[in-house]
């Protein structure tokens, strides 16, 4: 065993963490698997309305006042080391799976056109010239419900696990991750011209 754990470093690894710490460190990384879903999906729908100067409609500016404050949320959740980020956060999340999910129906016509107000109607659908074929299916709001879901898995598995306490070491590097995270964002936004 001993020989195979030296052939191998993967398996030596694997072995020397037990299955509970695997699973400690799995769950809190699910506040930043949710954090950096979040950052993707505002910075997506920033680019999809700021360079491709694509109008939001409605129900685009509702599923962003449910998306943006979740960066906020997250990041200071995660830096403070809140084991109760998920009673805050998932709330949004959840509302936010609810009114894409509404969208991405209201765009596939398969529900009546909601009597949205704005300059661009709630069922228009800017990816069908540019997404054919077997990804026809996408659209701008599936990329929201498929973000809030991602986020609302993350923090329901880290509420249901119990939100194991970090250490002070974990917790300095969790909080250099994130502000790894926010610099990298911010480094994206300063090359594509938006800031």
């Amino acid at each position: 065993m001993a020989r195979m754990a030296q052939d191998n470093p993967a398996a030596s690894s694997s072995e020397a963490l037990p299955a509970e710490a695997r699973g400690d460190l799995l769950t809190a990384a699910t506040r930043h698997i949710a954090l950096l879903t979040a950052i993707v999906a505002t910075c997506g729908s920033l680019y999809f309305s700021e360079v491709l100067r694509w109008i939001p409609c409605q129900l685009c500016w509702y599923q962003r006042i449910l998306m943006y404050p979740l960066v906020v949320i997250l990041t200071i959740g995660i830096l403070r080391d809140d084991r109760g980020l998920h009673l805050y956060a998932l709330p949004l999340a959840l509302g936010g799976i609810a009114v894409s999910l509404a969208h991405y129906l209201e765009v596939l016509g398969i529900i009546p056109p909601s009597a949205c107000v704005g300059s661009v109607p709630c069922s228009i659908d800017y990816l069908t010239p540019i997404l054919t074929g077997p990804l026809a299916f996408i659209k701008i709001p599936f990329l929201a419900l498929v973000a809030f879901a991602i986020i609302s898995v993350m923090l329901g598995n880290y509420a249901l696990a119990g939100a194991p306490a970090t250490p002070p070491a974990r917790r300095r590097s969790a909080a250099i991750g994130v502000i790894a995270i926010l610099l990298g964002t911010i480094a994206l936004f300063v090359l594509l011209g938006l800031l």
